[in-house]
């Protein structure tokens, strides 16, 4: 691919092309099955962006802002464009676009290697730590609310000093780590 591409807002025009992009480039990764089926809608202040070449969207980053903080809420890279700096163009333009009063920037990912190196080359540091667990159908069950069945599929948070357990129990579990720049 040319390393030629748009970075601009984005508008609900986009929305398909926002969809395929953010699947393709999360499939590759432990997010693989984040599948949405229509873009977020954000409330508050945020800010949209997406890498357009020719026509088609090849990036997007979606950053919410809460008083001095903001966040990644999404960002992918198409599999035909990675490795042509979209991502650190999306990154800079939004970081062009936070309000002066914005001092740290987070973003939450797994265990995905090209992620994690990704954050650290563009200035973040790995600030805090969480387990992420995936009850699939072949995994073990554990009891529900009172009254209903056991959960056939589940998703959970667990602390990390639990993760050799988990990773014993469990087929899916990932480190979630929250990256944080200072801005």
């Amino acid at each position: 691919m040319a390393t030629i591409f748009q970075i601009r807002r984005y508008t609900a025009v986009d929305e398909p092309g926002w969809l395929q992009c953010r699947l393709l480039s999360m499939f590759q990764t432990d997010f693989y099955d984040d599948v949405k089926v229509a873009k977020t809608r954000f409330e508050g202040e945020h800010i949209e962006l997406v890498a357009d070449y020719d026509g088609a969207i090849v990036g997007l980053i979606d950053v919410t802002i809460d008083g001095d903080a903001a966040t990644i809420d999404s960002i992918a890279v198409h599999p035909t464009a990675q490795r042509a700096g979209v991502g650190r163009g999306l990154l800079a333009s939004a970081r062009e676009q936070l309000p002066p009063t914005v001092r740290t920037l987070d973003a939450w990912t797994r265990e995905n290697p090209a992620s994690n190196a990704w954050y650290e080359a563009a200035g973040f540091t790995d600030n805090y730590r969480f387990m992420h667990v995936y009850r699939g159908e072949d995994d073990p069950p554990f009891s529900g609310p009172p009254g209903m069945s056991v959960p056939v599929l589940a998703y959970m948070h667990a602390s990390m000093e639990r993760e050799d357990e988990l990773r014993a129990t469990y087929k899916r579990v990932y480190v979630c780590r929250q990256y944080l720049l200072e801005l």
